[in-house]
């Protein structure tokens, strides 16, 4: 192996010996910026992460890269490199649907309506029993119909509607009888 700071060039790599420039530098001897030679570097670890760079030939380029002056410089040590690094950041590429999450689904506002209703039977003493359970009833055949999120919403709405009603129920009965009895 030759002792050169630069990598070997092998016949069939592009530019037949040559070493290639970044694509889109203007100038070689323009001096290299942080930034530069980081995407530089980048490239080296991403040549030897894919097994194209040996350890001490990674090491020794590295080196020249944080040492180097001029962009040119740093265009030589990835030239025999994929993709050399690029004078400017890439677009963002979207993540395929396949990876992303699917989208919830909507959550029913009968079965939020009810909900809600269910809840403030205690506080209105039962008034809100019965559209509760109506409510309930409703959310419960749409989303079965929909797809729609909510069914748990729907039956907390319609347990605490009943119960609602039977409590009514049960407290006019008593008051019936207590008339009938005492009456």
């Amino acid at each position: 192996m030759s002792h050169s700071p630069y990598p070997q060039w092998q016949p069939w790599q592009q530019g037949h010996g040559v070493p290639q420039p970044w694509s889109g530098q203007t100038a070689p001897s323009m001096l290299a910026s942080h930034a530069d030679r980081e995407r530089a570097v980048d490239v080296l670890r991403a040549g030897y992460g894919e097994g194209r760079l040996e350890r001490p030939e990674f090491d020794r380029r590295v080196a020249r890269a944080y040492a180097a002056r001029t962009v040119g410089e740093l265009a030589l040590l990835v030239a025999d490199l994929p993709q050399g690094p690029a004078p400017h950041p890439g677009p963002v590429t979207a993540v395929p649907p396949v990876f992303l999450a699917a989208p919830r689904p909507r959550t029913n506002g009968k079965a939020v309506g009810a909900a809600v209703c269910g809840g403030l039977c205690l506080v209105t003493a039962g008034l809100t029993g019965i559209p509760a359970v109506v409510l309930g009833h409703a959310a419960r055949a749409e989303i079965a119909r929909t797809g729609e999120d909510g069914d748990a919403l729907a039956m907390v709405g319609l347990v605490l509607g009943w119960l609602s009603v039977a409590g009514w129920a049960t407290l006019l009965a008593l008051s019936f009888f207590l008339a009938l009895a005492y009456g």
